[in-house]
């Protein structure tokens, strides 16, 4: 599920930029043809053998009516970096490709909305919404009747049950699982390996207990751990 083929000019010139730009090359009928940033983050006039070039005037040498975007950066200010950036591209008149895996699994009904990112392994159940500029690392879950909000970077192997919501500007740490019918609020942080298992407080941040050392090295651990 990856629309028409277009050429495709991706924001940002970080890591995550350098993986969009592999996976629509390997996985999509889409071309990247550039990398944009803000001018002042310019760090070098290429990438990967292609053009880094000013987002203050792209429109110059990739107009929207020839060419898409896709914003790829990171979560960074609970992913408002990201969510300004999309309403800047928007608002210059380029459309903004989704991408979902070809390995990913869904349902003929499933409602996604623009700038998103569902990568291998993913399933999405029957009657499930995902709302714009939604990142969904591999192997995440998501249940029957759960929407997610606009703005939302959910990392991998996390686990969402069914008539959950998720609202808009969320973090969802790898390894988490949220249990069914529950409501995450807007801007919520789960960390790592978290169980959440009531509803969450706008802007709250729930992390899990960290792993701890105990006082004795592995030579001394049983037998059978040995």
């Amino acid at each position: 599920m990856t629309g028409k083929a277009r050429r495709v000019v991706l924001f940002g010139n970080g890591q995550m930029a350098s993986f969009a730009h592999a996976v629509l090359t390997h996985d999509s009928p889409h071309e990247v043809v550039a990398f944009t940033v803000d001018d002042g983050h310019i760090t070098d006039k290429t990438l990967l053998g292609l053009p880094v070039v000013p987002f203050e005037n792209l429109e110059s040498s990739h107009p929207p009516d020839a060419f898409a975007m896709h914003i790829s950066v990171s979560f960074r200010r609970v992913n408002r970096l990201r969510a300004e950036k999309y309403q800047a591209a928007k608002a210059k008149g380029y459309e903004l490709v989704s991408y979902v895996s070809s390995r990913a699994y869904t349902w003929p009904d499933l409602t996604i909305g623009d700038n998103c990112w569902i990568l291998e392994h993913s399933v999405i159940h029957p009657f499930a919404k995902i709302g714009n500029d939604v990142y969904m690392g591999s192997g995440v879950h998501i249940g029957h009747h759960t929407t997610v909000g606009d703005h939302s970077f959910l990392v991998g192997m996390i686990a969402v049950a069914g008539f959950a919501k998720i609202g808009s500007y969320c973090f969802v740490g790898i390894h988490s699982t949220v249990r069914d019918g529950l409501t995450i609020a807007d801007r919520t942080v789960i960390g790592a390996g978290s169980t959440v298992l009531r509803d969450t407080q706008e802007g709250g941040v729930y992390v899990a207990p960290p792993a701890r050392m105990l006082p004795y090295p592995s030579e001394e651990l049983p037998e059978d751990f040995r």
